[in-house]
């Protein structure tokens, strides 16, 4: 019972921690909170739906086809919503966030109507069974291809020069242009790999729960930002603990606990990290000399 309670949360885990690591990138270069990001997602989803009906694509033409437009999305949002408002208040580019996500989920709805869509079965669905134990050649493509994804981005992070160009600019943008990076072009490209990832988890959640429509950014772009902010937004490493974290804790609450107290305990559990860790578990405290 136990391993395969692990299964199911390493799978909503790992789309948990996809969209973090969105949440968290962002954060990290900009010191903002991108609350259209949630739909960002869910456009994920609606874009291989696309692929899949109208064009007959397969999952591996799919998965990249839609990382590169999703991500293209992102970088558009960031360009026409976002950069103008770099020197405004933060309040500004908050209340621009939720504006963004809000326009995504209208036009959605415009386009392909409030009704729920199934999402077509781009993988033949295997069972497999080990005594009392089953799981699905779905749920193992998932689990994998999240953990490859996200030791990619932080090899990606750590040993190549954008990735460095992304720390330099996170511990201080306004010394780092003094070392020649672009920081538009850095900016842009953190955009367009958290959004690209988004889409990827927006893929997965068609795959495992084949029923999308155009409010599922919400509730679970609210889980996933509680994710970045659980493991320290802003830490790459904190939102992938972050999301695992979050899916355990959401799969055994609904296993052991009436379903209905599962969103308590999720945002309970903030609660308590926040009152003990109010910068999450792997996030550094900032200090400012006054």
């Amino acid at each position: 019972m136990i391993v395969q309670q692990a299964l199911n949360a390493l799978q909503l885990g790992s789309i948990y921690a996809l969209i973090a690591l969105g949440y968290s990138m962002v954060y990290g270069v900009l010191r903002l909170i991108n609350f259209a990001h949630g739909d960002i997602f869910m456009i994920g989803s609606y874009a291989a739906l696309f692929l899949a009906v109208y064009l007959n694509m397969p999952i591996a033409l799919i998965l990249p086809l839609a990382f590169c437009a999703v991500g293209l999305l992102g970088v558009t949002i960031e360009r026409l919503a976002y950069r103008p408002l770099r020197t405004a208040p933060r309040a500004s580019a908050v209340i621009t966030a939720l504006g963004v996500g809000l326009f995504l989920e209208t036009i959605t709805l415009a386009v392909v109507g409030p009704e729920p869509k199934k999402f077509p079965a781009l993988i033949d669905l295997n069972i497999i069974t080990i005594g009392a134990f089953t799981a699905t050649n779905i749920q193992i493509i998932i689990i994998a291809v999240s953990i490859a994804l996200m030791t990619a981005l932080d090899r990606l992070i750590a040993k190549t020069k954008t990735g460095m160009a992304m720390r330099a600019l996170s511990w201080d943008k306004t010394y780092a242009p003094l070392f020649g990076i672009n920081v538009d072009k850095i900016i842009s490209f953190t955009f367009a790999i958290g959004a690209g990832l988004a889409a990827v988890a927006g893929i997965f959640v068609g795959l495992a729960y084949p029923i999308i429509d155009p409010y599922m950014g919400i509730i679970v772009g609210w889980k996933a930002f509680v994710s970045a902010v659980i493991g320290g937004i802003g830490n790459v490493k904190g939102a992938v603990v972050g999301g695992f974290l979050l899916g355990a804790v959401e799969i055994l609450s609904a296993a052991f606990l009436p379903s209905t107290y599962k969103d308590m305990i999720v945002f309970g559990l903030l609660l308590i990290i926040l009152l003990f860790r109010p910068s999450g578990l792997f996030g550094v405290p900032v200090q400012k000399k006054v």
